[in-house]
């Protein structure tokens, strides 16, 4: 009986030990750092598939996206942000919130599907944006832009995905390079990044974007592989993003793998650990 009663004891102990071992992971999620896989290769080569980094929540303060959402589609569970932070309203008001900075690498809801994205900030309220033959224009100026080379990947499947890369040289085979031309792009506030294109696109040859009140303008730095701010959300696009959709900030990547797998040690890429979003 005594027995009994030590298995019983010990096995209470070992849940509640799980019980707020789940609460603190959670409430650090919550209000410091969210874990962020990058998918795609919309934000080549600032960030590649593969690359692990933690959002910093504390940059912008906080709104309903700030708590975390869970799908398991397999199991037929969907709990959304709102379901843990049903207490914020739908004002676009955050609590000790500020305005993320033209250049921000940023993490937002998408605002129709409530998925994650990441892209660069491009355009703040008020601002009008255009692309006039592949040239970002903010304000009827033209940002700066400097001949950076060539970024060269190998054409192979990427990340858990297997997506293929887009490459400038055009279709090439498996194990070839897979080139694209790169400029440092520079912003009205002085802040630089690369940018890469591939060919004329749509997305080149644009109307002028006004960026209404509270809502901002994102652009993936990948230009030609990138759905964002550029692509109205009726076709599918990020649009306009309110301010309440920002989730933070992303600062530094932790790790990165180009495998299928992070187990995959012989595809870590050890001279990304570490390394600082510009």
């Amino acid at each position: 009986m005594a027995e009994n009663t030590g298995f019983v004891s010990s096995v209470k102990e070992t849940i509640k030990t799980i019980f707020w071992a789940l609460i603190i992971a959670g409430v650090f999620r919550t209000l410091f750092f969210q874990p962020f896989w990058i998918p795609s290769g919309s934000m080549k080569d600032t960030l590649l598939i593969g690359d692990f980094l933690f959002v910093n929540k504390m940059a912008y303060g906080y709104s309903y996206a700030s708590c975390p959402s869970i799908r398991v589609p397999a199991a037929g569970i969907d709990i959304g942000a709102d379901d843990f932070c049903g207490w914020f309203d739908d004002s676009n008001d955050r609590l000790f919130g500020s305005d993320p900075a033209r250049g921000d690498v940023v993490v937002f809801r998408h605002p129709v599907t409530g998925m994650d994205f990441i892209k660069r900030l491009i355009g703040e309220p008020g601002d009008r944006i255009q692309m006039i033959d592949g040239v970002l224009h903010i304000n009827d100026t033209a940002v700066g832009l400097a001949d950076a080379g060539t970024f060269t990947e190998v054409m192979e499947p990427q990340g858990p995905m297997g997506g293929r890369p887009m490459c400038a040289n055009g279709p090439v085979g498996v194990g070839a390079e897979c080139l694209k031309p790169r400029q440092t792009e520079t912003l009205p506030n002085g802040t630089s990044h690369a940018i890469l294109n591939i060919a004329t696109r749509a997305t080149d040859n644009t109307g002028v974007y006004t960026v209404p009140a509270d809502h901002f303008f994102f652009m993936g730095d990948n230009r030609d592989n990138s759905v964002d701010s550029r692509v109205p959300q009726t076709l599918g696009g990020v649009g306009f993003v309110p301010r309440k959709d920002i989730v933070g900030r992303a600062d530094r990547v932790m790790f990165s793998s180009a495998g299928r797998s992070m187990l995959a040690f012989w595809t870590w890429r050890s001279d990304r650990f570490f390394k600082a979003v510009e």
